[in-house]
């Protein structure tokens, strides 16, 4: 009898993440029967990730409205998915990491009795309100979860001090690895054609050096967002030699102050959100990365690429630990300082860029599928 997995994700990034694993299981068609189900919490971005992966959901709950609200989105979620569980009956529920999606989903995978398997578990900065609600959703995905498959020792280590049973936690590296060098093969091959790679080269100056910069955080909103904004100016009026590409996150909060600090600026590009596939070739492009995204401190060090990260604290202490990833907060300051080290100091940026990526070697997703057959007694 095949073992009945059910894997769930809502965004972008976990979409991202759990392609690979999805793809992988699929592969091993005559020992699991693998079915898909999106909450669609972004339907967009989400989509472009699932064609590009080419990737068909098996459950479509398409739950995004137009300002939707924690509240309601967690309800509907848990509400939903009741007639998915009830008709699949699943013996597994995989979820990722920290979203509404996967917190609603692990209850309800709870409440519906089946075994949740949390991929990129063990996450944490002990902060409850940063970032907020992701250290919530995954403290709480935690608790009720079966299985722990941990990016990191780090990550173990969390659970194991949240008295989470040992043989409970595998530590596996971070599925995104997986996707990260699918993807780079994929965007480089040479029957490969995607209209926002054709857009963006027209836009990037080849004769300067790329700063990728991306920002979106509910914490960095208000003063935060006008210090960023103020310390990219300074570093694109300061190094002419240099050109500053921001995708800009289309929520208000992000646009206005971007747009009213940065939009007359000559060596600073602001452009609409990436797809997936242009995203990962921009930040191949890339001299360095400035970020406030969990997803890119993890990526760009495959890359070779120093990021600077534009918040105070990290569930992803890893990377910091072993100098590819530096904090500088919404310190206008520190931003600029750390920035032009990088962009004049060649040891200090070769130092940054070669270090050992923590979070894996692409295998992730084979020791999810190992453990899980092992745990079944199947070959």
């Amino acid at each position: 009898m095949k073992i009945k997995n059910l894997i769930i994700f809502g965004t972008r990034p976990e979409a991202i993440k759990m392609a690979p694993l999805v793809k992988d299981f699929q592969k091993h068609f005559d020992q699991f029967d693998t079915k898909v189900c999106i909450t669609a919490q972004h339907r967009e971005m989400l989509d472009q990730v699932l064609e590009f992966f080419e990737i068909t959901p098996d459950f479509d709950l398409d739950l995004m409205k137009p300002n939707q609200n924690l509240y309601t989105l967690t309800a509907e979620i848990i509400t939903n998915l009741k007639p998915v569980l009830e008709k699949f009956q699943p013996d597994y529920v995989f979820v990722h990491g920290d979203t509404t999606t996967t917190m609603a989903a692990s209850l309800a995978a709870f409440y519906a009795g089946a075994k949740i398997c949390h991929i990129e578990a063990g996450l944490r900065t002990f902060n409850m309100h940063s970032p907020f609600p992701e250290e919530m959703n995954r403290s709480v995905t935690g608790v009720v979860s079966n299985l722990h498959f941990a990016p990191t020792t780090t990550s173990r280590d969390n659970l194991l001090r949240e008295n989470k049973k040992e043989e409970s936690i595998i530590v596996t590296g971070n599925t995104i690895i997986d996707a990260l060098l699918f993807s780079v093969k994929k965007v480089n091959s040479n029957d490969f054609i995607d209209a926002e790679v054709v857009k963006l080269k027209t836009i990037l100056d080849p004769n300067k050096r790329l700063i990728l910069v991306t920002g979106h955080r509910r914490e960095n909103h208000g003063q935060g967002f006008i210090n960023i904004c103020e310390a990219l100016k300074a570093i694109a009026l300061d190094n002419p030699g240099t050109q500053i590409i921001y995708p800009v996150h289309l929520n208000p909060n992000v646009q206005k102050p971007v747009y009213e600090i940065l939009g007359n600026i000559e060596n600073i590009s602001l452009i609409a959100p990436l797809s997936y596939p242009a995203f990962v070739w921009l930040m191949e492009k890339s001299y360095l990365i400035i970020t406030d995204s969990g997803g890119v401190q993890e990526e760009a060090p495959s890359l070779g690429k120093p990021v600077l990260v534009m918040r105070d604290t990290t569930e992803r202490p890893e990377a910091v630990d072993a100098g590819t990833v530096l904090l500088v907060g919404t310190d206008k300051e520190k931003i600029i300082t750390e920035t032009t080290r990088l962009l004049n100091d060649a040891q200090a940026y070769e130092q940054m860029g070669k270090l050992h990526n923590p979070y894996g070697d692409g295998e992730a997703c084979s020791r999810v599928i190992d453990y899980i057959l092992k745990l079944n007694n199947k070959p």
